[in-house]
């Protein structure tokens, strides 16, 4: 698994007018005397005012930060943590979750496989958790980052370096679908691999009957590239497969490279 380096951005509200300056204390902005400008200038008081006595200033509340500043502190916390999951690396102890997804998981309309014993799952995790990242060819577990639930697998599964593209794959237990998760994991995963990698292309393989994955990949931005028919059998049938694709600077113009 490849290793990196990611930044984290602090972002600081400084008072308003702090500046180092050998002129005296200046009131701050919108207190009684002259407009604030380059420079404050203080008013005498008044006799009247002399002769009031000193009610101390209500305390303010203080103000809450900005919406983009939390923003920022957001997208440049991890490059791998987005708003509703964190993509990581598989643990040799996530086998119980995997062999619990794959229970919850029917399948309909899909390949059925034999079942799986759960040393067979055990075996599964503990050779990804120490797996090379070759040709940047790796699987990662997509994590919730509310209550850091393990829901799902995405990985680049297939790379052509050479000419620059990546196929994908993502696939999210039964009763966490449709809450976003997939989505997410797909653009934090894309984002690597485009400004990270140098890859110029994405490429999805989807089941023509699968309409929820399909609807997914036009969301972000793909674009159907082509059905090779009749591609896949299963179920007693052969199944087309719809080639989805997106471009780097497609990603970039929708999703941003630099981060969210």
């Amino acid at each position: 698994m490849t290793r990196g380096f990611f930044a984290v951005q602090t972002v600081r509200l400084l008072p308003h007018h702090s500046r180092a300056s050998s002129l005296p204390a200046a009131p701050p902005c919108g207190a009684r005397g002259r407009r604030c400008g380059a420079s404050h200038v203080r008013r005498a008081p008044s006799r009247r005012a002399r002769r009031r006595p000193a009610v101390a200033a209500p305390a303010r509340r203080a103000s809450r930060p900005r919406a983009h500043c939390r923003v920022i502190e957001w997208g440049m916390a991890s490059s791998w943590t987005g708003r509703q999951v964190r993509l990581r690396a598989v643990e040799p102890d996530d086998w119980t979750a995997f062999m619990r997804l794959a229970g919850e998981d029917g399948r309909r309309g899909s390949r059925l496989d034999l079942p799986r014993s759960a040393e067979s799952h055990r075996a599964w995790a503990k050779e990804q958790a120490v797996a090379e990242c070759d040709d940047d060819r790796f699987r990662l577990a997509v994590q919730t980052t509310v209550t850091g639930e393990l829901v799902g697998t995405i990985g680049s599964h297939r790379t052509g370096p050479r000419s620059g593209w990546f196929e994908f794959d993502v696939t999210i237990g039964a009763d966490h679908r449709r809450k976003g998760y997939a989505a997410e994991a797909l653009v934090l995963l894309m984002r690597f691999m485009f400004a990270e990698r140098r890859y110029h292309k994405c490429l999805g393989a989807v089941f023509a009957h699968n309409d929820a994955s399909l609807a997914l990949t036009r969301r972000l931005g793909f674009t159907e590239e082509g059905r090779l028919r009749e591609h896949v059998f299963f179920a007693g049938r052969h199944h087309d497969l719809v080639m989805m694709g997106m471009l780097a600077d497609e990603f970039d113009r929708r999703h941003t490279l630099s981060g969210p």
